[in-house]
This record gives structure tokens, sequence and C-alpha cells, in this order.
């Protein structure tokens, strides 16, 4: 059976050698063997599996789940409903990420609404309002921007 290099794996499958090496560490790719020179070979089916750990950590799979998932396909007995309900569980996620993210983005408006840019910073609102630590204490925040 023909083998790769790290190198040759990783152009192939458009990452940095490193990357292999770390994969390798976290257990989402199997340690290869060795020559007797202490080059690594990988199996030529690495690349495959090396492009679907980049393809799902794109649509935001942790590497956990990655792993998870990487066991799912492993296995054939499993049901198609376990990738499912994970694929699920990361929209889910995702759609709390976003609400945050929108959360934030509206106080960033009205922090720059608030500042009209000109003058000093120590009258800037939005840096006023970020050393504003009276929540922290328990009190009630004097910028009712953030």
């Amino acid at each position: 059976m023909h083998s790769l290099k790290s190198g040759e794996l990783a152009k192939q499958a458009n990452v940095n050698p490193e990357t292999l090496r770390y994969y390798e560490r976290e257990g989402l790719l199997p340690e290869p063997v060795r020559t007797e020179a202490g080059y690594r070979l990988y199996q030529v089916d690495d690349v495959k599996r090396v492009r679907f750990i980049k393809k799902a950590q794109e649509l935001g799979f942790s590497l956990k789940e990655v792993k998870e998932l990487l066991a799912l396909k492993l296995h054939a007995d499993h049901s198609a409903s376990e990738v499912k309900r994970l694929t699920e569980h990361k929209i889910q996620d995702i759609e709390a990420k976003i609400q945050s993210l929108q959360a934030m983005k509206k106080v960033l408006n009205d922090l720059a609404s608030a500042c009209s840019g000109t003058g000093s910073v120590d009258h800037c609102p939005i840096l006023n309002c970020l050393e504003d630590n009276t929540q922290e204490k328990g009190g009630e925040n004097s910028c009712k921007i953030c």
C-alpha cells in the first residue's frame, strides 16, 4: 500500500505539517508508522480524514466534537441519528453565539452613537462606560449603554 510522508499528506490535505502532529496528539489522526530515519508515513486514506477534520472545524465543530463524529463515521453500526443529534446541538450553539454577537453589536452601536469622536479621551463616553465597574460591585452601572 502506498504511503505518504507528512509533507506530502499536509500538501494534499492543504494543512501545515504541524497540524498533522497536533491531530495526532489530540487522537484525531492515528499515529503513523515511522521509517528507520524517523519519517512519519501516513496512509493515503489519511488525506480524506484530515480533510474531514478541517471541514468539520470550518463548520464550527470543536475538536472534541470532531472526534465524536470520526468515531461515529468509523463504526458503521452507529445510527445516523447520533450524527444528526450532534449537528442539531451545534446549530443551537451557533444560534446562541449569533444572539450574543447581536447583543454585543447593539451595545457597540449604542456606544459609537454616544461618542462624537471629538475632544479629549478623558470625556469619551465609550472609554468611561468600559471603565465603569460599579456593576461588578453589585451597584447600578451609571453607564446606561453597557
